[in-house]
């Protein structure tokens, strides 16, 4: 049976500039089952749920619930439970981490300021703490989202755990699934899609090494889509691997197309033109939808090293 992420990739849809996009990511634990609107149908109390969406709502921050790899019995409300928080723009990335009884505690965090990468209410709120362990991995495996979360997203993640990888979890919803199966790797906040767990481990050597690998990446989430897709092009020209060595000056323009302006940490600077056009011919965008669309897709059209004459006059 055909599903969306076969047609996606039997149609070659490129994968950069599809990542979900957040400055600051909020991971909560929840094991137990999830809902398609996890934060709202799961055990987590669906009230809460709609708090924090409306807290983090304009932020920059993004709230997604994780979990362990493996079965996940219907066991309610746990003791305690692992929260993340974590700042992915480039030159200021860090991953915070507390262990909490109550979740009512998280509305006590300043989101704005989370967005902005200050973790000092974090910690204060939380008795947070740096992140000392292994990068985190997180897989998407919602099936209640699209099945192919499940049934390409849950295999993934079991083998990685099984293997003895450090820090994977269990994600509600990274978007685009037909990417499947797809992963966030934090602290830098690259999304990968169509991954294996050999190319998995190839991404946490380099991340340890902190550097990024761009085969299968859909984007850094710091940035909008135009900008993720115009890093991926500067780093490929380059053959720049280094995190944190681009960061996105500014972005002109509205859809469907864009100048993206990046800036190398040596001084380079580089504008690049970003085109937004149309996959065809038309495919299920999902599983759960019999409708066919033409998901937009990035297509970088010129990479253009700029003198310092042109950046200034930018």
């Amino acid at each position: 049976m055909s599903t969306c992420s076969t047609v996606s990739r039997d149609y070659d849809e490129p994968l950069a500039g599809t990542a979900a996009t957040a400055r600051t990511w909020l991971l909560v634990e929840q094991p137990g089952p999830w809902g398609a609107k996890a934060l709202t149908s799961s055990h987590l109390d669906p009230a809460l749920g709609r708090a924090l969406e409306k807290a983090a709502k304009g932020t920059g921050v993004r709230i997604a619930l994780i979990r362990r790899p493996g079965r996940h019995a219907d066991c309610g409300t746990p003791a305690e439970r692992r929260v993340y928080a974590a700042h992915t723009v480039p030159g200021h990335t860090w991953v915070h981490t507390a262990t909490i009884a109550d979740p009512a505690r998280l509305l006590d965090l300043d989101f704005a300021a989370l967005g902005r990468g200050d973790h000092r209410r974090f910690d204060a709120v939380l008795q947070g703490a740096p992140h000392t362990g292994d990068p985190l991995v997180l897989v998407c495996t919602n099936g209640k989202r699209d099945r192919c979360c499940a049934l390409l997203g849950r295999p993934l993640a079991a083998e990685l755990a099984a293997a003895g990888t450090e820090g994977v979890w269990e994600v509600t919803h990274l978007g685009g699934h037909r990417f499947s199966p797809t992963l966030l790797v934090l602290p830098y906040g690259y999304a990968y899609g169509r991954a294996d767990a050999h190319a998995v481990r190839e991404i946490l050597h380099g991340v340890r090494e902190g550097r990024i690998v761009t085969a299968g990446c859909r984007g850094g989430s710091a940035w909008e889509r135009p900008a993720q897709a115009a890093e991926l092009a500067v780093r490929t020209v380059l053959g720049e691997d280094a995190a944190g060595a681009l960061s996105v000056v500014r972005t002109d323009g509205t859809a469907p197309r864009w100048e993206v302006t990046l800036a190398h940490t040596d001084g380079r600077h580089w504008r690049v033109v970003v085109a937004q056009g149309a996959s065809q011919p038309p495919r299920p965008e999902s599983c759960g939808t019999s409708v066919l669309g033409s998901p937009a897709r990035m297509e970088v059209a010129e990479v253009r090293a700029l003198t310092l004459t042109s950046t200034l006059a930018s």
